[in-house]
């Protein structure tokens, strides 16, 4: 069976989640560079992989998959890799932590959307940061709020990285790289350092892959 080839952007928090998915679980893939700032995503050949020209694609199993949670739950599925509790609440717990993120946050700070919002009012780059550090600061507070439970541990969700450690941790880097403070959140930072000690995260950082 072919190596699984990733399509992805180094600085994408969506590739880099399901970079995080892959080392987890051991699979070894290609790496395929789709340069974003070229707006290769919009050309034809990314196209034909992913019509909504987003960011990443994976060609695993003979399958093409796109969306980054949709790609996990396939690895979790067929892997055997433990990102999700046995329990049926657990489970709808860390996907909502997920969803928090990946459903809230990152959809507003898109850079096609926040490109377009800024063609609009004709802003410049200092709204740009501007409205990264709103959205991310304000999102990532309230997921400190929803870590506040009794089942929180090490991780998002007990004592080993999960769904919702996947997109947290990208967030995070998107939060540092536009200068949104989260110093003070101490759980969500508690959580990071775990995370840190990981392999797995460690190699899928986008220092470690940037092309």
């Amino acid at each position: 069976m072919d190596m699984p080839v990733l399509y992805d952007y180094w600085r994408s928090s969506a590739s880099y989640r399901v970079r995080i998915a892959l080392n987890l679980a051991g699979i070894a893939y290609e790496a395929v560079v789709v340069d974003l700032l070229g707006k290769a995503h919009k050309g034809a050949e990314h196209l034909a992989r992913n019509p909504q020209g987003l960011v990443p694609a994976l060609a695993i199993d003979g399958l093409m998959l796109t969306q980054s949670l949709a790609m996990i739950e396939y690895i979790i599925e067929t892997r055997g890799v433990a990102l999700l509790p046995d329990d049926a609440a657990d489970r709808a717990r860390v996907r909502a932590l997920a969803h928090a993120i990946t459903m809230d946050i990152h959809p507003v700070c898109n850079m096609g959307v926040v490109a377009h919002v800024l063609e609009l009012a004709g802003g410049d780059e200092a709204m740009r940061v501007a409205w990264m550090q709103r959205f991310i600061g304000a999102g990532l507070e309230a997921f400190e709020s929803l870590l506040d439970h009794p089942s929180t541990g090490q991780f998002c969700h007990g004592d080993a990285p999960g769904l919702a450690d996947l997109c947290l941790i990208p967030q995070i880097y998107n939060a540092e790289r536009w200068g949104a403070d989260i110093s003070g959140l101490a759980r969500i930072q508690k959580i990071r350092a775990a995370c840190d000690r990981l392999p797995a995260f460690i190699n899928a950082h986008p220092d470690k892959v940037k092309a």
